[in-house]
């Protein structure tokens, strides 16, 4: 795993203790996919899918989309481990739920 790529793998981790810890949504499926496949195949793997997932929803749901997978996807200093489909998938999902982007 190359620094960046554990940086992202961090970054994932990162939403998901804010997420258990502000808003007590405890996302275990989650939490096991990325420690299982990795954050960055665990984003992938849910880019892939043709809908949001159930954390998407919940984070949305809270008005926290910037705690999702997809707003990670887009920093800019992830940009170069996703190809512009995955990053285009991202910000599709994230602006049919209304995300402002900054």
């Amino acid at each position: 795993m190359t620094d960046l790529e554990m940086r992202f793998h961090d970054a994932m981790i990162a939403i998901y203790e804010i997420a258990k810890r502000e808003y007590r949504y405890n996302a275990t499926r989650f939490l096991q996919m990325v420690s299982e496949q990795g954050g960055l195949a665990a984003a992938r793997t849910l880019l892939a899918t043709s809908a949001p997932s159930e954390g998407f929803t919940m984070l949305w749901e809270c008005g926290r989309l910037d705690l999702t997978v997809e707003a990670n996807v887009l920093k800019t200093e992830f940009a170069t481990l996703f190809t512009e489909e995955e990053k285009a998938v991202a910000r599709r999902r994230l602006a049919e739920y209304g995300y402002r982007f900054e």
